[in-house]
């Protein structure tokens, strides 16, 4: 098997969880570099990295880079993505920068592999929220179409980076505590015991651009414009895991039961759904998995052709770097 240059540019939350999934799915690698703005030694699951500080020349040999990305911020790939196409690299961007680009394929390898083969040097990874949703719709509006999509989503604090998550534990501890916690909020509210429906910034509309990303990138990666989409994107004070209540309109009827079983039967789905019995996806269960999990199907009585589903998915790991890596493994598919 031919063994490949990967960089991995980033080392925060998701950069950290690229390294460990291309160990876990045994990508095959010549030579692993990792870069970022300084140098540094990172630990991972015990095993050190050099990381170099990221400059143009740092792709010379490099086949294939991951740039971590930031959600909400213009990313090192802005700058460093063409300096890597230049000298022969396929960037692989988990940031927001490139997505909704016309020459810039959007990709969930459940859903729209062969747009792999369609780039010229760069493909997006899309947003973590977007990814989970058409990973489970996408089987459904493939065998009886979708009309109408209603998203509200349950979003963890990791999709908002480590300091988030430093914010939410700081919190709570200092509640443990009976302390005030003083330190400066990298989020847009305070946390604990507490969620809000803000997520991004605000359009004029009063939408906020996470809300449009699901919007946009669902049409793109579903290859679908007309589908209408609706979401409410909300942060609730979850580690990690993030969960969506999605509803759905068919153009064609679709039972519940039938749902199930064809979601079942999906690529990259498992499908969690006995609520007698207290059974469905929790964000607790699904952490460190690179499924999407599916439960609490069932249909709208107030509605002929409506579902509701519960989607639960890793937003570090299915939401962002084990989808990267697909991408990856899908770019040396298109290469045979």
């Amino acid at each position: 098997m031919k063994k490949y240059n990967v960089a991995v540019i980033g080392v925060g939350a998701v950069g950290e969880e690229m390294l460990r999934v291309l160990k876990q799915r045994h990508f095959p690698i010549n030579q692993l570099k990792v870069f970022a703005r300084s140098r540094r030694t990172i630990t991972v699951d015990g095993e050190s990295f050099q990381v170099e500080e990221l400059s143009a020349d740092s792709f010379n040999g490099i086949d294939i880079a991951l740039f971590a990305g930031t959600e909400g911020e213009k990313g090192a790939a802005v700058t460093f993505a063409p300096e890597a196409i230049k000298r022969g690299c396929v960037v692989i961007d988990n940031g927001a920068d490139f997505r909704m680009r016309k020459d810039v394929p959007l990709v969930v390898p459940e859903v729209n592999a062969p747009d792999v083969k369609k780039h010229k040097g760069i493909i997006a990874n899309p947003n973590c929220s977007t990814i989970q949703m058409v990973v489970a719709l996408n089987p459904l509006h493939k065998k009886v179409g979708i009309k109408r999509i209603i998203a509200s989503t349950y979003q963890a604090v990791s999709g908002s980076g480590r300091k988030a998550i430093d914010q939410t534990e700081g919190e709570f501890r200092a509640w443990a505590d009976n302390a005030p916690y003083n330190q400066p909020l990298d989020m847009d509210q305070s946390i604990a015991f507490n969620v809000f429906p803000h997520i991004g910034s605000f359009n004029e509309d009063g939408s906020t651009t996470e809300e449009m990303k699901m919007v946009h990138e669902t049409h793109k990666i579903m290859h679908d414009n007309k589908i209408k989409i609706s979401a409410t994107t909300v942060r609730v004070p979850v580690r990690n895991v993030h969960s969506e209540a999605v509803y759905i309109e068919t153009k064609k009827p679709l039972t519940a039961d039938a749902a199930r079983k064809l979601l079942n039967r999906s690529p990259g789905i498992i499908v969690i759904d006995d609520p007698k019995n207290k059974k469905y996806p929790m964000p607790k269960d699904c952490s460190g998995r690179d499924e999407v999990f599916v439960g609490r199907i069932r249909r709208d009585p107030a509605v002929k052709n409506g579902l509701w589903l519960w989607i639960v998915a890793d937003n570090l790991r299915k939401g962002a770097a084990t989808n990267a890596v697909q991408i990856a493994e899908e770019v040396i598919k298109s290469r045979r």
